[in-house]
């Protein structure tokens, strides 16, 4: 059917009984409720309403239809309103480098709230190191992105803004048997055992620089990864020193037998950065209220 001005004007008359009300209500004039109604019987070929003193009632085949008419109109409301709420829809694509285990940085928990806020928002993930993210979100290449520094760290991001979401220590984590090595925890002993080191993007890298350089030190380096999983199996093989984050550290202690250096302590913050410029962009703008709602 495609008279739906027609229909409009039966299901007004026949609520309100009545051309007058019922072009008040669709705010037009009798006339022209009177010509919508008549196109609208010829076209089905029924007669909807019979005249009576008290105004027009429907007749039965007008009874029959006008539930039908009401649940098109019905229909056709719903249809308008979502097309409506697709003007105002979040689209586009947010590219998220991601670091460590989903578990730690609350991925899963992030992404479900951002899709359920912005369904029709793609999000594209890039797994890599705490330094090569934030290179990545400081050149566009990344939108946004978890960094972990240690506390307080945020002035030195420069052009980037940051939110501190999580504090934890690092520890520092030895091979099973090796608790004599390490008793004497300064750090000028430390450095000379053998170390599983990281490249400069790594946190781990900047965590000890952070402690061995001031003292003129360097880690005595036997073996260099990228991968946190890798380091973990290097120290598990008896190969040498390595930092993991305290809940790991403690449970490496307790099921592998790892030793945990006592008294050494690296503080760090877990932050989500992203470029100032661009913090008024309405998919960040949606990418941080996602993460309000986790963190």
């Amino acid at each position: 059917m495609h008279n739906l001005q027609g229909l409009r004007a039966f299901v007004a008359v026949a609520r309100e009984g009545n051309v007058s009300r019922a072009a008040e209500r669709l705010h037009v004039t009798q006339p022209a409720v009177s010509l919508k109604l008549k196109h609208l019987q010829d076209e089905l070929g029924l007669r909807l309403f019979q005249r009576r003193p008290q105004g027009l009632a429907l007749t039965a085949d007008g009874q029959n239809l006008l539930p039908v008419a009401e649940k098109a109109l019905a229909g056709l409301a719903a249809f308008e309103q979502s097309a409506r709420a697709l003007h105002s829809t979040l689209r586009g694509r947010l590219k998220i480098g991601t670091i460590v285990d989903p578990e730690f940085i609350r991925l899963g928990a992030f992404l479900h709230r951002l899709v359920a806020r912005a369904p029709q928002l793609e999000t594209e993930l890039h797994q890599g190191m705490s330094g090569s993210v934030l290179e990545q979100v400081r050149n566009g290449a990344l939108d946004v992105g978890y960094f972990l520094a240690p506390p307080g760290d945020g002035p030195a991001l420069g052009e980037l803004a940051h939110r501190e979401l999580a504090y934890f220590d690092y520890h520092v984590i030895a091979p099973a048997g090796w608790a004599s090595r390490v008793a004497d925890s300064r750090w000028s002993n430390l450095a000379s055992l053998p170390w599983i080191v990281t490249p400069d993007a790594s946190v781990h890298n900047r965590l000890l620089a952070s402690v061995m350089e001031p003292l003129g030190l360097v880690p005595h380096g036997v073996a260099q990864v990228d991968q946190e999983a890798c380091m973990l199996d290097l120290v598990r093989a008896g190969v040498g020193l390595s930092l993991a984050r305290d809940a790991l550290a403690m449970a490496e202690r307790q099921e592998r037998g790892l030793v945990v250096v006592d008294g050494v302590r690296l503080p760090c913050a877990l932050s989500f950065i992203w470029r100032k410029d661009r913090a008024e962009e309405p998919v960040l703008t949606e990418a941080l209220e996602a993460l309000a709602g986790v963190w």
